[in-house]
């Protein structure tokens, strides 16, 4: 537990693309949170990002940042691949740690970094932002106020092109893939609604090189008979796709935009009362994270996105790796290994 009386400083480790806005905007709004410090592999790269964005302190390492001891908490947002280690370095340096989804390589490191939250008695949290903002709390209302009647069938499309060669979402022995990046969030958005754990019934994959999926398609079953689906691009025939549904036998909940709702979205109710739309206000997503990450760390307020979140999330995702005939990340692959080349 941090002291409410003093400023939760956060470091952050690499100067990632996504750092001013998953965090550095957001410290600037939410008062007691100071963004202090950032090491990267580069220490140069490093001094410029600091620059830009008035990062007071750069350390020649990760090393470095993870013993300082005016540090309280880190920012993981590097590659899926080393989420685990670094996790688990900093949580057993003292510090918290807010990391970026997926939280790791597989289930089984979800759960080693589980494990070393428990044992050091520091916070972890997966950094859902979408899970923060006033639209998933309604979305979840909707669905549990009985206005679908009984539900039928959940599905989640994230699909945004990343056209970019030598991008590490292409990179096996970083963790990416499609699922990983895109599909972690149709994945978490599907299990939120449905409350429940789902079973993988089959899995599609289109692969950019052999073992990364650059699209997915998975079905899914709930153990109550509900079914869902999830369809995720780094790069397809589906440009753009942002959406969540949600079938009751009585009605249909639709939402466009679930992930980052304070650019745009739109809600739409259908059932037998008539069709309602409705657009949730509130603060963007990572300053909603940001805050609700200050109340957790403080003990005032538990965040869902945690250790059991994150390592359930995984699970499914290692499970449509397996359904779709790939290896789940973090796998060693050999270099005479025949690999499957599904799609085109």
């Amino acid at each position: 537990m941090t002291d409410p009386r003093e400023p939760l400083r956060i470091g952050i480790l690499g100067a990632a693309r996504i750092a001013p806005m998953a965090l550095i905007r957001p410290a600037r709004l939410v008062p007691d949170v100071e963004v202090t410090a950032i090491a990267a592999r580069d220490e140069g790269r490093a001094r410029k990002f600091a620059e830009k964005h008035g990062i007071p302190r750069v350390f020649p390492s990760y090393e470095a940042l993870l013993e300082a001891p005016d540090v309280d908490a880190i920012y993981n947002p590097l590659p899926n691949g080393l989420h685990c280690e670094w996790t688990i370095r900093a949580l057993e340096s003292g510090k918290h740690v807010l990391c970026e989804k997926p939280i790791a390589s597989n289930a089984d490191e979800a759960r080693q970094m589980a494990d070393a939250a428990t044992k050091t008695g520091r916070e972890l949290v997966e950094a859902f932002h979408w899970r923060y903002h006033p639209l998933a709390k309604r979305m979840k209302e909707i669905v549990e106020g009985g206005s679908l009647g009984a539900i039928r069938h959940i599905e989640a499309r994230m699909c945004l092109p990343v056209p970019i060669p030598g991008d590490i979402r292409y990179r096996y022995d970083l963790g990416g893939g499609a699922t990983m990046d895109m599909g972690c969030y149709t994945i978490s958005i599907m299990r939120h609604l449905a409350g429940a754990e789902p079973e993988v019934v089959r899995a599609q994959a289109l692969l950019s090189s052999p073992q990364v999926d650059r699209a997915m398609k998975a079905e899914f079953r709930f153990a109550d008979g509900r079914t869902g689906r999830i369809h995720c691009s780094l790069f397809s025939s589906a440009l753009f796709r942002l959406s969540a549904k949600v079938v009751g036998d009585q009605g249909e909940l639709s939402v466009r935009n679930p992930v980052v709702p304070h650019l745009f979205h739109r809600l739409k109710l259908r059932n037998a009362a008539g069709t309602i739309r409705e657009r949730i206000g509130g603060e963007a997503t990572y300053t909603c994270q940001l805050r609700a990450f200050l109340a957790h760390v403080r003990g005032e307020a538990r965040m869902p996105t945690d250790p059991a979140h994150g390592i359930a999330n995984m699970k499914v995702i290692d499970a449509v790796y397996e359904a779709a005939g790939l290896m789940r990340r973090g796998t060693p692959v050999d270099d005479g290994t025949e690999v499957a080349t599904t799609g085109s």
